[in-house]
Formats: structure tokens, C-alpha cells, sequence
């Protein structure tokens, strides 16, 4: 099993949990945002030491609540693969609506060889819309009517983006004409003649892989068809088995053969490790709750259950208890969070990649430090 570690990389918080602040009273410094970014650095390298497969940042912009404020992954993923030896470096995920897709391409191909190959590319269409309106997108959710044309829109603009992003990235030669995008434009001139086609410089010099997260059924149907991994996370363990098996199932029928168990299917899970369950939901429940008291009115608990076993109205703020009912954080001792990933092995039918997140919105990072460190000493040989 491939095991990495995801963090939004946030600012530490003394005041971090249910009650106030509500997350627009604070504003952090430059000065303190920078620190976090330290911060989540000397994470990924400690992740390297300890033996993590894979160490994944987030793309986020203009955040002055200090939740996620590392804009730009790729950047932050080269100075990263420079410190580290042999852990891959992803993001969860580049927004592809907030760059042009050929300066993202680039910038991916530049990581990927300066680091050797280790570099993954993780892809998203993003959830907020004061990053997306103003980087030259909009957001929607296909379940919300109010938000159906930026829904459009931003998939649309995502699916020519990428369709770009593949040309360039694995062709000497590529030219694209779409409704959103055209490359090379035309009537461009160039020493006599026009330009017809482009060729990236530079282009990845090993093989690497692409993951998108994969949050709604309009998404999951079109996923797999594209080769690309499904990343999966913060959904009801049944939801997150039809998700799962629904992938594989149209990722046969469009590219012939049986998808090997687990494979190409990344789970993301939330583990809090402690010498008793009461001490870890003690610990744990804070930055749980700073976490959906930030990211509940996205609409990023959809994919729990509700009292009516469908999934939950957006806009839900679980509780720790729910949470943990629902299989996404997985709370105790480090037998408990074993037998929590035991479960998903079997219940998923295989599991080759998994992600933890171990740090909470607010969190100290000496706190995350023992949770990557108690994960991989105590989990992860139980694992392989």
C-alpha cells in the first residue's frame, strides 16, 4: 500500500474550534502566513524521513484567515524536492480554472525533472469562489440551481484545460481549437510564415501520474473515461463504495480489461492517533470543528449521510461523533485507526493508495509532527 500525507497548511490557532471566532474575524499577517509555509516544509521533509510514500500540499488564494495559504504547489513542491530525498509531491489539488493551462503545464513539467520524477499531478475545478472569480473563473455545484451555469461553465472550461494540459504535456507537436481555448491562436506570425502548432519546453522526462478529486456524480461519470485516478474523501463509507466501484466499472468499459483491485482509486482519510480513544477525541475535536466551521458552507460535507440515509443537505456542520460514524476521521488509539483502514481495505475490495490528513485547521504543528510520526511508527508497518 502507497500511504501519503495530505495538509492544507494553515496558520496555528489559539482559538480554534466550534464557538467564535467566526472564520472571517481573523486576519493573519504576511509574516504569519510565511511561517505556516515553513512550516509545512519541515512536515515534508520529516514525512521523507519517516518514510511516506507521497507528501501533497493544496493550491489557495487570498485566504487572510490562515486556513490554507499556500498558493501555488507547484512552486512550493520544487524548493520541497529539493530538501527531500525520494517522497513524491502532489497537490490536492491545482485548480485548473485559475491558471492557464499551458503555464500550469510548464510549471508541472519543470517540477516533475527537477525532482527526478517524483512529482504528481492532482487536479481540481475548485470551491471558492472568491479564489475562482478572481483568477478568471467562476464555481457551482451541480446540485445547487442557483450556481447550474457556473457549473457549466467552470466544467467546460476545466475539460478543454485538461484536454490542453495532455496535448502539451505528451505530444512533440500540439495544436487544440475549442470553444473556451485556441492554441497556437490564429494569424500569429513568425520569421515569414504563421504559426501552426506548439511544442512544450519543457516536457516531463519520466512517467507520472494524474489524480482528480472526484466529489459528485457528474464528476465520477466523467473521471474515468479520461485514465485519470479518482481521489475520494470525506464521503459516508457506502457512498464512498458505490463511488468506488462505479469508477472501476466505467473505467473498464472505456478502456477495456478489469481494473485491478484498488487501483488508480486514492482514499483520503483522517486519522487522530492518542493512547486512548478518549484522550484522541479530546485532542482531535477542536480542529474538527474549526475545519467544518470553515468548510461547511462550501458545501463539503454533501457526500455524509443524512437521518434519511441519502446524503446530507449542503451546508451540514457534523460533529465529531458524526464524523466518525461516517468513517471519514478515524479516532483512538493506533489499533483503532488500524482497524478503521482494515475495514476500508476489505469493504473497498482492495486498497493500494491511501492518504491521511493529520492536521487539523488551527493545529499546532509539533501536534502534527507526532501524528505523522505515530502513524508511520505504529500504522504503517501493519499496513504493508
Amino acid at each position: 500500500m502507497k500511504i501519503g500525507a495530505f495538509l492544507f497548511g494553515g496558520v496555528e490557532m489559539d482559538d480554534a474550534g466550534a464557538g467564535p471566532p467566526a472564520p472571517t474575524d481573523r486576519r493573519y499577517t504576511s509574516a504569519e502566513a510565511w511561517r505556516a509555509s515553513e512550516q509545512m516544509l519541515e512536515m515534508g521533509v520529516l514525512a521523507d524521513t519517516l518514510g511516506y510514500d507521497s507528501y501533497w500540499l493544496t493550491e489557495h488564494h487570498f485566504q487572510y484567515e490562515g486556513y490554507e495559504v499556500v498558493p501555488n504547489g507547484l512552486m512550493f513542491g520544487a524548493i520541497l524536492a529539493e530538501r527531500t530525498e525520494r517522497i513524491r509531491i502532489g497537490t490536492m489539488f491545482n485548480i485548473v480554472g485559475q491558471w492557464h493551462p499551458l503555464r500550469m503545464a510548464e510549471d508541472f513539467a519543470t517540477l516533475h525533472n527537477i525532482s527526478g520524477g517524483r512529482a504528481i499531478l492532482g487536479v481540481g475545478r475548485g470551491t471558492v469562489p472568491r479564489e475562482a472569480q478572481a483568477l478568471g473563473t467562476d464555481i457551482g455545484s451541480f446540485d445547487n440551481p442557483d450556481s447550474a451555469e457556473a457549473d457549466r461553465l467552470n466544467r467546460q472550461q476545466f475539460n478543454e484545460a485538461m484536454e490542453v494540459i495532455d496535448l502539451a504535456l505528451n505530444n512533440e507537436r500540439f495544436s487544440y481549437k475549442g470553444e473556451v481555448f485556441e492554441f497556437p491562436p490564429p494569424g500569429i506570425p513568425d520569421r515569414g510564415g504563421f504559426v501552426e502548432d506548439l511544442t512544450l519546453f519543457p516536457r516531463p522526462m519520466h512517467p507520472y501520474e494524474s489524480w482528480q478529486a472526484i466529489t459528485s456524480p457528474p464528476t465520477l461519470e466523467s473521471v474515468p473515461l479520461t485514465g485519470r485516478g479518482g481521489v475520494f474523501w470525506l464521503k459516508h463509507y457506502s457512498f464512498a463504495k458505490m463511488f468506488w466501484d462505479r469508477y472501476a466499472e466505467l473505467h473498464d468499459e472505456a478502456h477495456g480489461g478489469t481494473l485491478a483491485p484498488g487501483a488508480k482509486r486514492t482514499l483520503v482519510v483522517t486519522p487522530w492517533i492518542a493512547d486512548s480513544k478518549e484522550q484522541a477525541m479530546a485532542e482531535v475535536r477542536d480542529g474538527h470543528d474549526e475545519f467544518w466551521k470553515f468548510l461547511g458552507p462550501y458545501g463539503w460535507s454533501r457526500g455524509y449521510m443524512g437521518p434519511d440515509g441519502k446524503p446530507s443537505a449542503p451546508g451540514l456542520i457534523p460533529t465529531l461523533e458524526e464524523s466518525i460514524d461516517n468513517k471519514t476521521w478515524l479516532v483512538g488509539t493506533a489499533e483503532d485507526v488500524l482497524e478503521g483502514i482494515e475495514f476500508y481495505r476489505e469493504y473497498l475490495g482492495g486498497l493500494e493508495n491511501l492518504v491521511i490528513f493529520p492536521n487539523m485547521p488551527g493545529d499546532k504543528y509539533s501536534a502534527t509532527a507526532e501524528q505523522l510520526q505515530r502513524f508511520a511508527e505504529e500504522v504503517m508497518p501493519k499496513l504493508q
